[in-house]
């Protein structure tokens, strides 16, 4: 059912790492493959993060081992990343998405289905302990936080889709982050989530560009070289932020103790090792 597994570590996987231990920890590859849907399993706040590339056909949420509805005891965000817009069906009801639309999926949906020539669904999944109703947002209807700016080379805007201020949800946070042409940095300063974890989807890359995410404690950080939409895995211990040899966009998810969107551990410049 899942296309990979990603098992919780502890900061003491650094020690020694290299380069194969790291990405096979914290990258998640190859979640786009044209008429698939792809899922990958974290075991840090059991997030499923998936891929659909429906082309010209029809894909659906499949069921989990035991025959229960994947969202019988989740919840699920969506943001259609393609270049033309896609439906996402819901129990019969169906959700147009529009490039950079996003849909939450309430705890207790039984058919999820995507479809939509040249739409590619990136999606986050998190355990619900409380259900509520499906919601479609349009990036149109959302007003972006501005943050950064060209001095520092991490000019942004951040679409909050899945938060307590735009979408009500049980514990998923969700949002999409655009950096502005001519910059590179994203989470400019770096933080962490002492009380969740998160996963970054970096897209938008040209074949040819990279990305270099950097993790780890202040102390003792490392880097992990992305290429165009794969999904990092940022632990609650571990700083995080980036810099691309071009502008980029990623997908933020989150799930953990609580939805505030706020509770974070700045990290200082001068801290990092």
């Amino acid at each position: 059912m899942f296309k990979s597994t990603h098992y919780a570590t502890p900061p003491s996987v650094l020690d020694g790492a290299n380069t194969a231990t790291l990405r096979g920890h914290y990258l998640i590859e190859n979640l786009f493959e044209p008429g698939e849907l792809n899922l990958s399993y974290v075991h840090q706040e059991r997030m499923i993060i998936g891929g659909a590339a429906p082309d010209s056909g029809r894909l659906r949420l499949p069921q989990q081992r035991d025959g229960a509805a994947l969202l019988d005891r989740r919840e699920l965000g969506v943001v259609n990343i393609g270049d033309g817009a896609g439906t996402v069906s819901v129990d019969g009801a169906d959700y147009r998405l529009e490039r950079f639309d996003a849909l939450y999926v309430g705890q207790g949906a039984r058919d999820v289905a995507f479809s939509g020539q040249g739409a590619r669904f990136y999606m986050a999944s998190t355990p619900a302990h409380s259900r509520h109703d499906t919601r479609l947002l349009p990036r149109s209807a959302i007003a972006p936080l501005l943050r950064g700016g060209e001095r520092n080379s991490n000019a942004r805007s951040i679409y909050q889709f899945i938060t307590p201020d735009t979408c009500p949800s049980a514990q998923l946070l969700m949002g999409l982050t655009e950096i502005a042409p001519g910059n590179v940095w994203n989470t400019l300063p770096p933080h962490r989530h002492e009380q969740r974890s998160e996963v970054y989807f970096y897209f938008g890359l040209d074949d040819a560009e990279r990305l270099f995410h950097i993790m780890g404690t202040p102390e003792e950080t490392r880097h992990i070289v992305v290429k165009n939409e794969e999904a990092v895995i940022c632990p609650s211990w571990s700083v995080h932020m980036g810099a691309g040899t071009s502008a980029y966009t990623f997908v933020w998810a989150m799930g953990g103790d609580n939805l505030d969107y706020d509770d974070m551990a700045g990290v200082s410049l001068a801290e990092l090792r």
